[in-house]
């Protein structure tokens, strides 16, 4: 298998255990309010929607057919700040089986495109790989699904496949930094965490002189702002990598609140 087949493996996994919670809700749990303000469960799922099918308009314009996805970039434009969650609450109007069914078609259709696509897809931001697109959804669907479990009352399912989760927040340090108006540092960080499975998942030089150690599952949720840095165990050796646990983020776009701490 190549590392974009094991990528899309994951995210299927992933998409599918947070299918099984929704799919049965009656339509008070699909309106279940969620961590995200203003999101209920429907929202969340929406959202996932949304994104897998402008992925999907992303990898045709990079095989050379770009009409719909020049019109969704036109339209983005007219509405920088709200036109991904207006995408999201339209979507959400829809019956709860016709949602789920727009979800996995988006699904099926994203793994089918990303397999198409030889080169870099167009994005809202830098063009990306296949191979990283399939990580960003990786990392979207399972932080918006510790946000519908968390409302639900679900205890997730915690996999290798956080693995993902944490590669794309330590790649993405220095985008964290020119995100607060910080100046990146010049050296890379040791990166030691300890897996679900037990084992020890390390970035970075051995000899670097800053590092972050702790569990996997910790860093994952923060660099996706689903907890607060005082409520991990994770541990920094060195003023830009402490500065760094309290900014992170996987995710483009401006920073956001964050969890408060419990």
């Amino acid at each position: 298998m190549t590392m974009l087949d094991d990528l899309l493996k994951d995210l299927g996994a992933e998409s599918d255990r947070l299918r099984a919670a929704v799919a049965p809700l009656d339509d008070a749990g699909w309106h279940t309010p969620t961590p995200a303000e203003g999101w209920d469960v429907a929202t969340q799922i929406a959202h996932l929607t949304w994104t897998d099918e402008a992925a999907v308009l992303a990898a045709r314009a990079a095989r050379g057919d770009k009409e719909e996805w020049d019109a969704l970039v036109l339209g983005a434009l007219e509405d920088p700040d709200g036109f991904v969650d207006k995408g999201a609450h339209a979507i959400a109007e829809a019956l709860p089986e016709d949602l789920v069914a727009r979800w996995d078609a988006a699904r099926a259709g994203l793994a089918d495109a990303l397999r198409e696509v030889d080169g870099k897809l167009p994005w809202f931001g830098p063009p990306m790989s296949a191979a990283s697109m399939a990580t960003a959804r990786f990392m979207e669907t399972w932080a918006h699904a510790l946000d519908v479990y968390e409302a639900l009352g679900i205890r997730p399912v915690v996999t290798d496949g956080i693995r993902h989760v944490c590669h794309l927040g330590i790649r993405t340090r220095d985008w964290a930094f020119r995100s607060h108006g910080l100046e990146p540092p010049a050296g890379e960080f040791r990166i030691d965490l300890v897996s679900p499975g037990g084992d020890v998942w390390s970035w970075g030089p051995e000899d670097a002189a800053q590092s972050v150690t702790g569990a996997a599952y910790d860093f994952a949720r923060l660099v996706t702002q689903r907890i607060h840095r005082s409520d991990t165990a994770l541990e920094a050796v060195g003023p830009d990598a402490e500065r760094w646990l309290d900014i992170a983020q996987a995710f483009a776009g401006p920073p956001g609140p964050g969890r408060a701490a419990l």
